[in-house]
């Protein structure tokens, strides 16, 4: 009987903070970016971004679900964990910039295209 009850408890602690875990791993980095272009292109919304001294570009689908074609200015973005996210390649998440630096509403999601 006492095997029976120490494996439901573990069993209920283990749903009951796997949520917060998994969340926490999801959360990456966050960068500060800046939005220096914008086009679109055949259906595809290509921002030209600058993250300190590198430039990339930010690419997603203009039909798509969580495509913005964001203003020119500052954001904050977050890479996702490799397999999530709406694309096939690296995943990112952009939220507007905050004083304080607290994420909040997702502005976006787009496939990072790095320069080669």
């Amino acid at each position: 009987m006492k095997k029976a009850v120490i494996l439901f408890v573990a069993v209920v602690l283990c749903v009951l903070f796997a949520p917060v875990a998994l969340s926490a791993q999801e959360q990456g980095e966050s960068k500060g970016i800046s939005v220096k272009g914008k086009e679109l292109n055949n259906g595809v919304v290509i921002l030209a971004v600058q993250e300190g001294k590198n430039s990339f570009e930010l690419h997603c689908n203009k039909d798509a679900s969580g495509c913005t074609i964001l203003e020119l200015g500052d954001y904050m973005m977050i890479r996702l964990p490799k397999n999530r996210g709406l694309y096939e390649c690296a995943n990112v998440d952009v939220y507007r910039k905050s004083a304080n630096s607290e994420v909040r509403d997702r502005l976006g999601q787009y496939c990072l295209v790095e320069a080669k």
